[in-house]
């Protein structure tokens, strides 16, 4: 770039409040973006070459083209469970998690194959296939637990909430914690049955239905309330992905085995 440009490379921005920032002529090669909110982005006049988007995308245009449809489509093309991710009955929510478990595990047995240690090894900074575990635990026990069932407290001490999250006074963050499989199986078993227990009783009139305020801190927080239907498909969206990033990581794992 030009030699008065003022040179930030190789810098690092981190919990930084940069919306309505103006950017031009600025080089954004070679840039790592994680965790980060991109609402309302206007780009113009912008070369974008070799460039990677993993994230939930809506309304992204493109040349004037709404190409989130269309990456919404080819994803259910690739993988035709995918839809079935996005109930919309009763009957619905019983065969996605029905699903759901039939996938799942067939992905821990897979993990099982590999060294105990390396179950604990991060893939490219991302969590280890036992953070993955704790990790919908977390997301069962608040979405299911706390925001269904109204328990205000539904952590399990080695319950793993997302990295960028505040502290909250009674959730649990141990990222470090190194539980064995068998442990975080206990854990995630658990909570899967908070899960089933609502969904083998649940009717189409319950999902439209709100659940009561939210009581005492946590996430969610204190006060709100949801749909039941929004709780589950939250629940069902975490399930989905986060077993393919761990589908993902295990390839590489078994590769360097």
């Amino acid at each position: 770039m030009a030699d008065d440009f003022r040179d930030l490379a190789d810098g690092e921005f981190e919990r930084a409040n940069m919306s309505r920032t103006r950017f031009s002529g600025v080089s954004l090669n070679g840039a790592t973006i994680l965790h980060s909110a991109l609402h309302r982005v206007v780009m113009r006049g912008v070369e974008i070459v070799d460039t990677t988007i993993d994230g939930e995308i809506h309304h992204l245009v493109i040349n004037g083209v709404d190409v989130a449809p269309l990456v919404e489509a080819e994803l259910d093309r690739r993988h035709p469970d995918r839809p079935r991710f996005r109930p919309t009955t009763a009957d619905g929510f019983r065969e996605a998690w029905d699903l759901d478990e039939h996938l799942w595990a067939a992905t821990v047995e897979r993990a099982r194959k590999l060294e105990p240690e390396l179950l604990h090894a991060s893939v490219d900074g991302e969590w280890s296939f036992i953070q993955t575990l704790r990790h919908l635990a977390f997301a069962a026990e608040s979405w299911v637990g706390r925001g269904v069932l109204g328990d205000p407290a539904p952590w399990h001490p080695l319950s793993l909430p997302w990295d960028q999250m505040d502290p909250r006074e009674g959730v649990p963050w141990d990222r470090d914690a190194r539980p064995s499989l068998e442990e975080a199986l206990a854990l995630r078993h658990e909570a899967m049955a908070l899960v089933r227990r609502v969904i083998d009783t649940l009717t189409d009139e319950r999902l439209d239905e709100r659940t009561a305020p939210l009581v005492g801190p946590g996430w969610p927080d204190e006060g709100e309330t949801f749909p039941v239907r929004e709780c589950l498909l939250i629940v069902l969206n975490e399930e989905w992905h986060h077993r393919l990033y761990a589908e993902r990581d295990l390839t590489v794992l078994e590769e360097g085995a």
